[in-house]
């Protein structure tokens, strides 16, 4: 089925922008400390470090992300209660920073954020609960109401 390499090819994708995001982040820290750029009178240092530090916890949470749509992939075993509640966290940051990034950054970022999300919500629909279809129990009609 197609579900598996969607999965994996969502989680390289996630491990990507962890390693874009934190490089980025990265620049943006270095250049407020080197150029010592404060913001309504800010200490730069703060601000450089606080930069180092949303890198640090973005990456690492689109590293999460991606290690759950591996197992998933990999197992190909829907993930768990945690995993998927972190998958649709992603995904809607996914869409508000992609309706962000038209008016910043511009449509090319749009589109490449709208890919994210859709092997998200991918990853999300392919690997739904189980077992709704064995729940049913035939072809019997249903008695008829009173």
């Amino acid at each position: 089925m197609l579900r598996g390499p969607v999965a994996i090819v969502t989680a390289l994708v996630l491990f990507g922008e962890a390693v874009g995001i934190f490089a980025v982040n990265a620049v943006l820290a270095t250049v407020a400390e080197n150029q010592n750029m404060s913001l309504a009178g800010m200490d730069p240092k703060a601000m450089s470090t606080g930069t180092w530090v949303m890198g640090g916890i973005s990456a690492a949470l689109l590293v999460g992300c991606g290690l759950v749509a591996l197992l998933a992939g990999v197992r190909d075993r829907s993930p768990g209660r945690f995993g998927r509640i972190a998958l649709i966290g992603c995904a809607v940051v996914h869409g508000v920073l992609g309706a962000v990034t038209v008016g910043l950054v511009g449509w090319a970022a749009f589109a490449f954020m709208m890919v994210v999300l859709a092997l998200l919500v991918f990853t999300l629909l392919a690997y739904g609960p189980e077992g709704r279809g064995e729940e049913r129990v035939g072809d019997e009609a249903a008695p008829a109401a009173i």
